[in-house]
């Protein structure tokens, strides 16, 4: 049976403790590993991130090689730039992805026919052979969760408020 999810509250860890960090100075709090949420997202990332592996080996990918197959599944022949902007990375991050999976005969870079200055990426017939690993992945994940579509939905909500505050900073 899933979880229930209920609204967040304010709260303070109970760890937390007051300590004066000089001795004229005013206490400050000093939070312990697990108070910090960032240490949870961090976790929990490498948890998923994880659980997938199995599947991804099985293909011969990795987790951020999969993402531009995942974009590429949803509208093959991109610009390298859109990709860039779609999954967040700099440029020099998503190259050298890009040419492992051009190496592996997953997708081809080609001169854009209308600029000649811009790279598309396409997938190849092997590429589009691994479509399965999208569905695969997102139901075992499900699955193992124990969570509704609905909780899911409510959870990616809290997360991407958490990444928009956090990038306004």
């Amino acid at each position: 049976m899933p979880y229930p999810i209920t609204p967040l509250r304010r709260w303070a860890p109970s760890s937390l403790k007051s300590v004066s960090t000089t001795p004229d100075a005013p206490s400050a709090v000093t939070p312990t590993v697990s108070d910090l949420l960032c240490f949870d997202l961090y976790t929990t990332s490498r948890a998923v991130t994880g659980f997938y592996r199995p599947i991804l080996d099985k293909a011969g990918i990795t987790y951020p090689q999969f993402l531009v197959m995942l974009l590429l599944w949803e509208k093959d022949s991109r610009p390298i730039r859109e990709l860039v902007q779609e999954l967040d990375l700099e440029y020099s991050t998503l190259s050298p992805l890009i040419k492992r999976l051009e190496k592996s005969g997953l997708l081809v870079r080609v001169t854009h026919p209308d600029d000649e200055r811009s790279v598309l990426v396409q997938l190849t017939d092997k590429g589009r052979e691994l479509r399965w690993i999208g569905a695969e992945m997102f139901n075992q994940l499900g699955k193992a969760l124990g969570m509704t579509l609905e909780e899911i939905a409510i959870l990616r909500k809290a997360l991407n408020r958490v990444k928009h505050g956090a990038e306004r900073q």
